[in-house]
């Protein structure tokens, strides 16, 4: 008894083997699986240690290193408790047990608060749908960023042709008005009389196309008037009929004309040509564009009031459209054109002139069976024919302004001699000043009747100038002659007042824009 005692202090007493019955089976069972449970449990705090040493940013770093202590600790048990199979190391057995403990309990502890969050780690289901979205806004971003790419280059283009439209209107008021000097100087000669007519006639198609090109660049404001379909038609005929491919057949089904639409015939035309254009796209092996008219009355409807529309219809049978893509087709920038090829404007343009023209459009497409646009417009009664307007003033009405001390502001010097010259004949007393700056000068010096005043000048523009000379003299009168002017800078200074002179203008038209500002 006391010699077993002996031994167990001394540490020469084995009481794992003696438990085991020194059964060699027992034994080597016991040391093979402690030996294997000990290397499992000392790698894996190779891999915690390897794996929290490349991933710095996971946010259980100090869990991982805690967790490698207590694993580390559990193999070194094993290890001892190996070696105690044979030897007597049982003081070393329980320091490992109690830094087991310690490390077991810290581990507990910090993992429940943490548990929370680890709950809260997405599933790989759900991983791989915030990948799909993600991929999703990347192309919807992408789609976005092509848009506004496209946008500036509208913007950009908007604002070339703008300015293009301005220079050639700049000289179609020089040469206009130097025929109609040229005409009202003749002297009653037939020959030279016809000559100026012809050459002023074809002006005014150039007029026509530089408005044309001034609406594209939304500068203009919508102009509403009972405006004749059959003049529309006509010219898109025409038009259309140079640019649509010949694999299309081109079909006008517009027998029963209606007189005419509430509309700003330039807006509507570019709508009725935007819209062959996009058919003609969907039509790229050949089809029929048709365009037809007719009358409807549209009642109960949100978006319109009760009453008599026209409806103006471009159908085609080409590719058409996806469920999915009509529901977007008004959206501005939406396109399902390579970047490049469509601005996505087209459709948005040909609603929001039917919405400011107090209609409404409604589209019909199916893939496989083409689309169908349909512009409905307020029909109006029956207008009176158009009589051209005399380009020369007449005596009477040129007595109105007579005398009058007019002020020409423009920064093109041909321009200010044309005009200058057509004032003096109506026997206007006239200064020029080349820019706004010189012409607030001017005025300080000697305060005109009234200012005939261009837009856009280098320095300060037209609306400029007028705000800085109405603030000193608010009694001025002020008529913008321009061909190229900036409504909404305008109506911010003068508001309805404002009297705006397109350029190319006649003698007659010019009269007229100075007697209204004098009654203003």
């Amino acid at each position: 008894m006391f010699e077993t005692v002996r031994e167990f202090i001394s540490g020469s007493y084995a009481p794992h083997g003696y438990c085991l019955l020194w059964d060699p089976w027992l034994v080597w069972t016991m040391a093979v699986a402690d030996a294997l449970i000990a290397l499992a449990y000392l790698s894996i705090p190779i891999v915690l240690v390897t794996f929290v040493r490349k991933r710095r940013d996971v946010a259980f770093g100090g869990v991982f290193w805690l967790f490698a202590l207590f694993i580390t600790a559990c193999g070194l048990t094993h290890l001892v408790g190996l070696w105690n199979l044979w030897n007597g190391a049982y003081a070393l057995e329980a320091v490992l047990k109690l830094i087991t403990a310690a490390a077991s309990v810290l581990t507990a502890i910090v993992l429940w608060p943490l548990l929370p969050k680890a709950i809260a780690l997405p599933s790989p289901a759900r991983l791989r749908e915030a990948n799909k979205a993600l991929r999703a806004e990347i192309a919807e971003r992408e789609r976005t960023e092509a848009a506004l790419v496209q946008a500036r280059k509208m913007e950009a283009m908007g604002q070339l042709t703008g300015g293009i439209a301005h220079d050639f209107n700049n000289l179609l008021q020089v040469v206009s008005g130097s025929l109609d000097l040229i005409n009202n100087r003749a002297g009653g000669d037939e020959r030279i009389q016809h000559l100026c007519g012809a050459a002023i006639s074809a002006i005014e198609r150039g007029r026509r196309l530089t408005s044309q090109l001034l609406s594209f660049s939304r500068i203009q404001r919508i102009e509403l008037r009972p405006t004749r379909i059959a003049d529309i038609l006509a010219g898109l005929r025409e038009l259309l009929s140079r640019t649509i491919e010949p694999a299309i057949l081109l079909d006008f089904d517009v027998e029963d004309v209606p007189e005419a639409v509430m509309a700003d015939p330039v807006q509507l035309e570019l709508a009725l040509l935007n819209l062959a254009i996009n058919a003609r796209d969907a039509m790229p092996d050949g089809g029929r564009l048709t365009i037809a008219l007719d009358r409807q009355r549209l009642e109960g409807r949100d978006d319109v009031p009760d009453g008599d529309y026209v409806g103006i219809t471009v159908a085609d049978t080409g590719t058409g459209m996806t469920p999915e893509v009509l529901a977007r087709v008004f959206e501005p920038f939406f396109t399902t054109k390579p970047v490049g090829r469509g601005s996505g404007l087209g459709l948005s343009m040909v609603f929001g002139m039917a919405r400011q023209s107090g209609g409404t459009v409604a589209i019909d497409s199916r893939p496989g069976r083409g689309s169908t646009v349909t512009i409905f417009l307020r029909a109006v009664e029956e207008v009176a024919e158009d009589e051209a307007a005399p380009r020369s003033a007449a005596p009477d009405a040129a007595e109105t302004i007579a005398g009058l001390n007019v002020l020409v502001v423009d920064d093109e010097p041909i321009v200010r001699e044309v005009v200058a010259d057509m004032l003096v004949d109506l026997g206007c007393t006239v200064r020029t000043a080349e820019n706004g700056e010189r012409a607030l000068a001017m005025i300080e010096r000697e305060i005109p009747t009234a200012i005939l005043l261009d837009f856009a000048m280098p320095g300060m523009n037209g609306a400029e100038v007028a705000r800085a000379a109405l603030q000193r003299w608010p009694d001025l009168r002020i008529v913008f002659a321009t061909g190229f002017a900036q409504s909404d800078a305008i109506d911010a200074v003068l508001g309805d007042r404002a009297i705006v002179l397109r350029k190319p203008f006649s003698p007659n038209t010019l009269v007229q824009a100075l007697q209204s500002a004098m009654v203003a």
